[in-house]
């Protein structure tokens, strides 16, 4: 059941070979908001952490194309081995030396450990397939995960009952500020965006975030 689960999570990226597919269309929404933060980012180290981060593409595309790839070190997180080694192969054709991509359980505070605080979080793909209390234990999780200031995002579809306003609320009771809404009328998927204004706290090691359970959405 796991490596049929496990096969199935594989297959949801070849849709984003289809340029018309609504989970491209995401992807362009997360990438464009990767991307201003690197444009406005002050000057000096930028460092990143993906959780889930599949193959890779919605940082890894920006940064092969962006200026300021150089600055960033970045540390992608995803179980699945095929995945990993997608992601490493594009990894490698970019002209940046401080992006790694770890095998391991994103789920697990020790997956990061070594890897924050972040100025970038990304957890694109993760709450479509988790239960709604792991949902919200990430979001409290967000001060040991952040630097001060740092841009935090998140996806999630939108399908009834929409859960994307609860998660909003949880992300701002956990010092976020919301700066980005992004909600097309005629797709189902939402993009979210905010900038950890809280005070950060010290990484709990063997902290549980969440477990991957679902397909992916």
């Amino acid at each position: 059941m796991m490596r049929e689960r496990d096969d199935r999570w594989v297959r949801w990226h070849d849709a984003y070979d289809d340029p018309t597919s609504a989970q491209t269309h995401r992807l362009r929404a997360v990438q464009e908001q990767i991307r201003r933060m690197l444009d406005t980012a002050p000057p000096g180290p930028v460092r990143v952490l993906s959780l889930c981060a599949g193959q890779g593409r919605d940082l890894l595309e920006v940064l092969a194309e962006h200026p300021r790839r150089a600055d960033v070190s970045a540390r992608l997180v995803e179980l699945d081995p095929r995945l990993a080694a997608a992601a490493r192969a594009t990894a490698a054709g970019i002209a940046a030396s401080g992006i790694e991509v770890l095998q391991a359980d994103a789920g697990s505070t020790d997956a990061v450990i070594g890897a924050v605080p972040a100025d970038l979080l990304i957890l694109a793909g993760i709450f479509g397939n988790v239960p709604d209390a792991d949902i919200a234990r990430t979001a409290r999780a967000t001060p040991m995960l952040c630097s001060p200031g740092a841009m935090v995002i998140w996806t999630r579809h939108r399908r009834p009952p929409d859960l994307t306003p609860t998660i909003r609320r949880w992300y701002i009771s956990a010092g976020v500020t919301e700066t980005t809404f992004i909600a097309p009328p005629d797709a189902l998927y939402s993009v979210w965006v905010g900038r950890f204004t809280g005070r950060p706290q010290r990484l709990r090691q063997g902290k549980r975030l969440f477990e991957f359970v679902a397909n992916a959405t």
